[in-house]
């Protein structure tokens, strides 16, 4: 068995403690030994130690390195043993990482391997997660993305989507097209539903066939699902989605953001008929409003305001300016 200098087990040595455990008497074999030793990173020279007076010369006094981990095991199952569409580079270059991750890793590769099939089904992220790796958290929160990252991978590519809170909604009708209405809060949601069971088909003049509880801030979420949250006829892109909802920097904010998002796939409004009326009982009953809420982000948009006639937009920016706004909760059944 070929001796190392590292089994004595002290971190630094002399000269003639590296002549000795060799057993090395000629100098030149000697000098030869301690230049490969050198040279392959198993010894350094203290440099502080003095020459030995001979030549060639060597130090008097080295400083012995650790014993590397053998990692040529784990750097080959990177390299041979994964799945062409995993990059191992990440990993090659943090191997400390991989030891970390591999059972993580492996899982995946075992997948991808010999289940790749299944991915041409979409399923939900939990579903995907507990089905790659036995966690039903695993990719949401426990971790996943980021070893996905670390191997080049895209969420894409496995095929899942996420899950919102399922929405609430009433159908009175399946008509295609139609008008689908979604409500800020739930109190409007559920007289406005009130009104619509018991016969009528319109709200303030406007046909409206689907209502959906949005739930303020959720229904920017929750609409990422929207075409697997409802059925088919309320989803058809040939609808008009109205909004409705607080008459504030919030409501405004939701209503915007949802129009961006949603561009290009539906069509979406103000419901200008649900906010008139809100203005127009307020002027009438000449009541005082609540302040907003302190905090409110207040960086709206046009996307909004330019709905509205002038006489609308002016009474809208007047209350905002006036750090006051007008709750969905003016309006109740008797109104519609």
């Amino acid at each position: 068995m070929k001796k190392d200098i590292r089994s004595l087990g002290k971190k630094k040595v002399s000269l003639t403690e590296i002549e000795k455990f060799y057993g090395m008497e000629d100098y030149k074999i000697l000098y030869d030994k301690i230049i490969e030793l050198l040279d392959v990173g198993i010894i350094e020279v203290v440099k502080s130690s003095k020459p030995n007076g001979k030549s060639p010369a060597l130090r008097t006094a080295y400083r012995v390195m650790p014993i590397g981990e053998d990692n040529t095991e784990l750097t080959n199952e990177l390299r041979y043993a994964m799945d062409m569409k995993l990059d191992t580079s990440y990993y090659l270059r943090n191997i400390a990482a991989y030891k970390g991750d591999r059972a993580e890793v492996l899982k995946l590769n075992t997948y991808l391997l010999h289940h790749g099939d299944k991915l041409k089904n979409r399923i939900s992220i939990n579903e995907r997660s507990f089905e790659i790796w036995g966690r039903e958290k695993f990719l949401s929160i426990e971790g996943g993305v980021r070893i996905l990252r670390n191997l080049g991978l895209a969420e894409g590519h496995l095929n899942y989507y996420a899950t919102a809170i399922p929405l609430a909604y009433y159908s009175h009708s399946k008509q295609i097209p139609q008008n689908v209405l979604i409500l800020e809060n739930k109190d409007t949601f559920y007289s406005m539903r009130k009104h619509l069971l018991e016969g009528s088909h319109d709200i303030f003049k406007t046909e409206i066939s689907t209502l959906v509880y949005g739930g303020g801030k959720n229904i920017n979420k929750s609409f990422g699902d929207f075409n697997i949250c409802v059925e088919p006829y309320i989803a058809n892109a040939d609808n008009t989605i109205l909004y409705f909802g607080d008459l504030d920097y919030e409501g405004i904010i939701i209503y915007e953001s949802l129009k961006r998002e949603i561009a290009g796939e539906h069509t979406l409004q103000p419901f200008i008929e649900g906010y008139t009326a809100m203005i127009d009982k307020y002027l009438r009953m000449d009541m005082s409003l609540p302040k907003t809420k302190a905090g409110q982000n207040r960086n709206i948009s046009e996307l909004f305001l330019r709905e509205f006639n002038d006489e609308y937009r002016e009474a809208i920016v007047s209350i905002l300016e006036r750090d006051e706004y007008i709750p969905q909760e003016i309006l109740n059944i008797g109104d519609f």
